[in-house]
């Protein structure tokens, strides 16, 4: 073939692909086998290696390309990206509907209710057809830019579909006397002149998260904690081609540009014209009786759904009444999302195993016939301690009701006594240690039962794990199997043990190979330079936390004065009571303790000076919701406290700031609603400087 030819050939395959992506992705069918379109895909890229000048921005071969980035770039949206009002009962859904018929009161309402992804809200531009930009929500104002990412989502086209002459018959057939005509097929016609704007949501199936998380635990990283969190996670690589290996999908939902539309429903249409993939489950409801039914009929179907979702969301249908509505805050009065309520199932308890934690209190866990709930299989739940199973009445045997909202801890919340069939066990405390075998004890004023022994295998195991958390040394790669087997294999009795350990060490052990050996040498001997705030926390002083051995760190600034500072000096720092005093002042005198502190600085564990606290942020409480750009959480909260703020884990009355990154939590919402002062990021910056 002649250049003019192969440029002929290429145009043909390209035109031929984006015809088979648009029918599986947004029609859902296939003309070909998926081994024939990747026959065509081979053959296109095979033709642009031998001509790479005829490459082109739009080519299905450039779905990954490039080198990894250094960092995502802002992008400031034209029309604000806004939050939607959460709603959870058809009575709330009623008043939403009041409220807003009260600005509307001579309009008859309908809807367009959409099934609520659970994945990241992003923004599309296609100029002269072809996407140049793709961003993520951030704030609302601004997000980041991912185009080289996006483009690796099969589901999303780099070229918009040109509606054949048949297409664009059948939509006028269904929608052309209650649109602008002349308008709409201005527009279509011409959409390789204009800039269009889709917004949608990219997520991950369910199938692909498992596949995800198990390819995690093979390779000994942590699990994803959800499907959202899994797309979020790898819409923000900085290395595309790990976004590609993600597999996302996609489904648009809004398109910003004027087509003559005059409905909420038809600006789905048009984008399923336009070759963006629409959720096929998303419905017209005259009435809002039709909505429920439409939830109902949704939430019936969710578990066997191939993504998560966690409710419906509902759309003034009327394009005009919509925009009349406005917006109040940063939510459009005209949508709402309307909730499932959290997740509950029933199951049966069939045994209860206590498990020994860092301090040696034993937790009664629940072992229960696997039942899925939120998305996941569960056998096991926490019953706490004594109080909360007198207070549940639960005994081995019972039909319990377990409820798990999102990725949270399954609890028991209730038990179904009348499914009794007489054969139920009262659930029965050890007096020895399950572990070790030495008796338990009561400590008095306490509800929790503990082991006697100091020297419980379980309990030095939970307490080196502990040691090498992320808020602690933070020894990335050493997981609680490593531990328990750096344990059993005598090669450590105590954290400073960890500090003497070799790759030779390692190396013989299952599981070792060379460069994970090497990794977790390196990442023990990175983490020997510690702050005292955080060797604090790491030695598991009974009820000393984060937040507490933060303020002792500021307090004394350094370990000396604090091994050696007396009761009354310890009840001065702020928020320490009676109980804790007594604690950290007991916990010094302990000579083990003193002989663990003794071999970890003997072992090369080094103290940095604690720097000197300032005040300019004293008295003010911050909550943080969502991820930042420019530094992470623990970084964050890092340097609130050393300007003197403090960080508080849910919003409240007394909240001076909520700090919003990209994506934002329920804690927004709340802060909203109690007027809280919400801060983006540059704003949160400023005020740290």
């Amino acid at each position: 073939m002649d250049k003019n030819e192969v440029k002929k050939r290429l145009a043909k395959l390209k035109k031929e692909i984006n015809h088979h992506r648009y029918l599986y992705h947004v029609l859902d069918r296939q003309e070909i086998s998926d081994a024939a379109l990747d026959s065509l895909k081979h053959e296109l890229y095979k033709l642009e290696q031998e001509y790479p000048e005829f490459i082109t921005p739009d080519s299905p071969t450039q779905r990954v390309g490039g080198y990894p980035l250094e960092k995502f770039v802002k992008v400031s949206h034209r029309t604000p990206m806004l939050s939607i009002e959460d709603v959870f009962t058809f009575e709330e859904l009623a008043d939403w509907k009041a409220r807003i018929q009260k600005l509307l009161p001579t309009k008859k309402l309908d809807y367009y209710a959409e099934i609520k992804m659970d994945g990241l809200a992003m923004s599309l531009i296609y100029k002269r057809g072809v996407l140049e930009e793709a961003s993520t929500r951030g704030d609302g104002k601004i997000g980041e830019n991912v185009t080289q990412n996006i483009k690796t989502i099969e589901a999303i086209p780099l070229a918009l579909h040109e509606p054949e002459v048949a297409e664009i018959a059948a939509f006028l057939k269904k929608y052309g006397e209650t649109m602008d005509k002349k308008k709409f097929l201005a527009e279509v016609n011409n959409i390789n002149k204009t800039e269009i704007e889709v917004r949608g949501e990219a997520f991950m199936r369910k199938d692909v998260f498992e596949k995800l998380n198990k390819e995690q635990e093979k390779n000994d990283r942590p699990p994803f904690a959800n499907p959202r969190n899994a797309a979020a996670g790898s819409i923000r690589q900085l290395d595309p081609k790990i976004t590609a290996s993600r597999r996302l999908d996609f489904f648009g939902y809004d398109l910003l540009a004027d087509f003559g539309q005059t409905t909420h429903e038809q600006v789905h249409e048009i984008l399923k014209l336009l070759g963006i993939k629409t959720n096929p489950h998303n419905s017209y409801c005259r009435t809002l009786e039709e909505v429920e039914k439409y939830r109902q009929e949704i939430r019936s179907r969710r578990a066997k759904l191939p993504y998560w979702t966690d409710g419906i969301v509902i759309n003034v249908n009327d394009t005009a009444d919509f925009r009349k509505l406005g917006v109040v805050g940063k939510t459009p009065r005209g949508v709402v999302a309307y909730k499932f309520p959290p997740e509950q199932a029933t199951t049966v308890i069939r045994e209860v195993k206590f498990q020994v934690g860092r301090t040696g209190a034993l937790t009664p866990v629940a072992v229960m016939d696997p039942v899925f709930i939120a998305g996941t299989t569960v056998t096991h739940s926490t019953l706490h301690n004594i109080d909360e199973i007198k207070r549940l009445g639960v005994t081995i045997g019972d039909t319990v009701i377990l409820e798990k909202a999102g990725d949270v801890i399954p609890k028991v919340i209730k038990v179904l006594p009348n499914l009794r069939t007489g054969k139920e066990k009262e659930i029965k405390f050890p007096d020895k240690c399950p572990i070790c075998g030495s008796p338990v004890k009561r400590k008095e004023g306490e509800v929790a039962i503990y082991c006697s022994n100091p020297s419980c295998f379980a309990k030095e195991k939970e307490k080196i794990i502990h040691f090498v958390s992320r808020k602690a040394f933070d020894m990335e790669g050493l997981g609680d199997k490593i531990v328990e087997q750096l344990l059993n294999e005598g090669l450590i009795s105590n954290a400073a043990d960890l500090f003497t350990l070799t790759q030779g060490d390692l190396e013989p052990l299952e599981r070792f190979a060379e460069k994970s050996a090497d990794n977790i040498i390196k990442a023990i001997g990175k983490s020997k330079h510690i702050s005292l705030a955080k060797f604090l926390y790491a030695l598991g002083i009974r009820h000393v936390g984060e937040e507490t051995a933060i303020d002792l760190a500021h307090k004394f600034g350094g370990l000396e004065k604090i091994k050696n500072a007396t009761l009354e000096e310890l009840k001065k720092v702020p928020d320490v009571g009676e109980v804790m005093a007594v604690s950290v002042f007991n916990f010094f005198r302990d000579k083990n303790i003193i002989k663990l502190i003794d071999s970890l600085l003997a072992n090369g564990v080094m103290i940095e000076k604690n720097k000197k606290r300032k005040e300019t942020l004293a008295g003010k409480t911050f909550v943080l919701t969502g991820t930042l750009g420019s530094l992470t959480r623990d970084e964050a909260k890092e340097k609130i406290r050393f300007l003197g703020g403090d960080v508080a884990g849910s919003v409240s009355k007394e909240t001076d700031f909520v700090v919003a990154g990209e994506e934002p939590g329920s804690k927004y919402d709340k802060a909203k609603k109690l007027g809280v002062r919400i801060l983006n990021e540059a704003e949160f910056l400023k005020i740290l400087k």
